[in-house]
C-alpha cells in the first residue's frame, strides 16, 4: 500500500473514529472502504454517462442489415 495524508474536519475524523470503535476497524480501513465505495459509484455512473450519450446512435442508419432478420437467421441455423 501507498501511504499518504489527507485533511479532514474535525466532525470527519470524530465520526470516522466512531466508525472505528464501533466496527473494531482501524480508520485507515474505515477510509479505504468510503473511497472504494465512492470510485465505484463513479465508475457506474460512468458507464451510465456513455450509455445515455450512445443510446439510439444507429437508429436513422439506412446502410445497415435488418438485425432482427439476422437473429432469426442465426437461431433457425444454432441448433
Amino acid at each position: 500500500m501507498i501511504r499518504t495524508q489527507i485533511h479532514l474536519t474535525k466532525r470527519e475524523h470524530e465520526l470516522i473514529g466512531r466508525a472505528a470503535t464501533r466496527t473494531g476497524r482501524s480508520k485507515s480501513e474505515i477510509i479505504r472502504a468510503a473511497v472504494d465505495q465512492w470510485l465505484e459509484q463513479q465508475s457506474r455512473e460512468g458507464r451510465s454517462r456513455v450509455l445515455a450519450e450512445v443510446a439510439g446512435i444507429w437508429r436513422e442508419r439506412g446502410d445497415l442489415p435488418d438485425f432482427d432478420v439476422l437473429r432469426r437467421e442465426a437461431d433457425r441455423i444454432t441448433p
